[in-house]
Formats: C-alpha cells, structure tokens, sequence
C-alpha cells in the first residue's frame, strides 16, 4: 500500500489505510491533526514535513499527487549542480540552496509560476514579520537572482528587485588585556594553539581548522592559508610565541596531516567545535561582551593599526579583496580617538 500526499492550501492532507502501525508514525509528525469527516491525516505544509514523511514511511512508497513538488526539486538540484561547477565553496553552495528552499518553500507553488511581486512580497515578510536582518536578506536576494539568472534564464523577472540599505555595523573589538585573559584560560594545549593561531594571524574560524602541518613556515615565519574566502591563497604572519604553542602542541599531539585532527586523524576539527573552544574560554576568564571567535580577527586587525601597522598590509594579511573592507577598522580604533579630551574634563 502508499501513503499519498496531497495539497490544499497551508496543508499537507495524508492518506493511507488505516494500520495501527501508520497511524504510530503518523503521530510523530508535528502539528497534525486527524480529519474526521474526510477520514485524512491534515499537516502543515513545508518541505521538512514532506521529508519527515518519507523518513518515517521509509519502508513504503510515498506518492505525491502535486506536479510542481517534482518540478521544483529538478531545479533545486539543477541549482547545486551549477553552483559546483562555477566553484562556488561549498559554504556559499549550502546557504544559497537553503535560501532557495526556504523562499520555494513560502511560495507553495511552481517555480515557473512566480512573478516578481512573489519575490518582494518574500523579502517584506523576511523584513518585517521575521524581523532578520539586512544582511540576512541581501544573502537572499543574491541567492534567487542566481536561482532565476543562472538556472532559470528569467532575468526580466529579477531586474528591479531593489536590495535592503547594507547596515553599518562597527565590528566587536576585544581589548589586548582582554584576549590576553581568553588565551590564558584554557588548560588544554590543542585548543589554547588553535586560539593564538587565530588571533595572532588573524585567520578566519575556517581558515584554522583546514590548517595544515606543512601550512606552518618556520623559517619565513609565515602561515600558508589555502583557498581562503572567495578561493583565495594567501600568507599571514606566524608569532613567535604562537610558534612556541605549536611546538608543545607537537609534542603532546604529534599530528600528521591536519594540524588540528577531528575525532578521526583523516578529518580536521569543525568550525562549530572551535566555536565551542572559543565560548568555554570566554567562560573561563569572565569576558563580558558578546563576542564571537571572528572577533579575535577583527581584534587582531585593530591591534595592528593601533600599533600602526600600514592598512595596506593589514588588508593583505586578512585576505580583503577591497580595502574598504578594511577601512572599517579605522572606525573601532582607538588611536586616534583616544587623544581626543572631553570637554567634561576641561571643565
């Protein structure tokens, strides 16, 4: 026998002959309800539910009676595929397919039959009524023109769809004695090296975990960073006293390709185990502001210009592309600021 789905409007109608088994699985999907007068399972609508479903049918055959489903995966996969071939990293690949699902999913039609009325009446409800940020919705906008540009040829149906104003947001800056506090807190010698690493050659949170041993140049004192953001090459300086955790790192750990192994030697650590890392130690020597791990990047850069490091060659270091990007440091430093007397000390 099936389990046959079926669409009317916000919900997903289910149905199948009655065993009590179905009816055991069935009751794992959340919000369904049983419809008495149709004799069907009622559930709301999304592709998550659609694939709970299959997940707990696993064993039988689930037919889904509504044409743009099938239609829509095709163009899902058709979207993946293109974005591999265009080397976008596998990053970027995932966050566009998820927008992609998310803005199918709020639709709840064929993608050959939206308009650009549907796109905008998208983003407002991402704006307005999920209240996420500008940044966030930018990200979407950039992941449909490639879903309706790229894959679907419509570019007429993208052309005026406006972005949101980009928000100018200063980055969050830890003071020396603060990063100095996160540094030394943490007993465990892999993760205290992975935390002078990042900060102390400013190095994204995927960028240290994909480190590897011959990345290290102990004679130039250099960092090899392969394929950065936007696949980028580049080298970053390495610390002396970085230099001497990895050392005692070696002794202790002795890694052979992945300077930083995850739990099996042939895969490196996770970006969300090094965020843990950074969290618990953070924990540890009583920080207060709300910071994440990039933060110790965005402290190294500013540490460096209050020091009076060239911004060119901070640019550099960090990988930008555009030295506006750096630029924005110039605007959380306080070398300059801090010569500058309040009037209420003058009075």
């Amino acid at each position: 026998m099936s389990i046959v789905l079926n669409k009317d409007g916000d919900y997903l109608i289910v149905s199948f002959k009655y065993s009590e088994k179905r009816v055991e699985r069935i009751r794992q999907v959340r919000g369904r309800r049983w419809d008495g007068e149709n004799k069907v399972w009622r559930v709301p609508y999304s592709l998550d539910n659609i694939k709970k479903i299959k997940e707990i049918f696993v064993d039988e055959k689930v037919i889904l009676n509504f044409q743009y489903f099938s239609e829509n995966k095709v163009i899902i996969e058709k979207c993946m595929e293109l974005l591999k071939l265009k080397g976008y990293s596998q990053k970027t690949a995932d966050v566009y397919v998820s927008h992609i699902r998310q803005f199918i999913n709020f639709n709840n039609e064929s993608i050959s039959k939206i308009r650009s009325r549907d796109i905008k009446k998208y983003l407002l409800y991402l704006l307005n009524e999920r209240k996420l940020s500008h940044s966030f919705v930018n990200q979407a906008v950039s992941a449909i023109k490639f879903l309706f540009i790229k894959v679907l040829k419509k570019k007429d149906i993208i052309v005026d769809i406006p972005r949101p104003k980009k928000e100018n947001k200063l980055p969050q800056v830890l003071s020396e004695k603060e990063v100095i506090k996160i540094l030394k807190s943490l007993d465990n010698q892999k993760h205290r090296t992975i935390l002078y690493l990042v900060y102390s050659a400013g190095l994204r949170v995927g960028e240290v975990v994909k480190l590897e041993c011959n990345d290290i140049d102990n004679d130039r004192m250099l960092i090899r960073v392969k394929q950065g953001k936007g696949r980028k090459d580049r080298y970053t300086t390495l610390s002396r006293i970085a230099l001497e955790e990895i050392k005692e790192y070696y002794k202790a750990y002795k890694p052979k390709k992945w300077l930083f192994s995850g739990a099996k030697p042939d895969t490196h650590l996770t970006r969300r185990t090094v965020q843990k890392i950074f969290k618990r130690a953070c924990s540890k020597a009583k920080i207060k502001k709300d910071v994440s791990i990039h933060d110790l990047r965005h402290s190294f850069a500013t540490h460096l210009l209050e020091r009076g490091t060239d911004l060119r060659y901070i640019q550099e270091l960090l990988g930008h592309k555009s030295s506006t990007t750096t630029e924005v440091y110039t605007h959380v430093s306080k070398k300059n600021i801090s010569k500058i007397e309040s009037p209420l000390d003058k009075i």
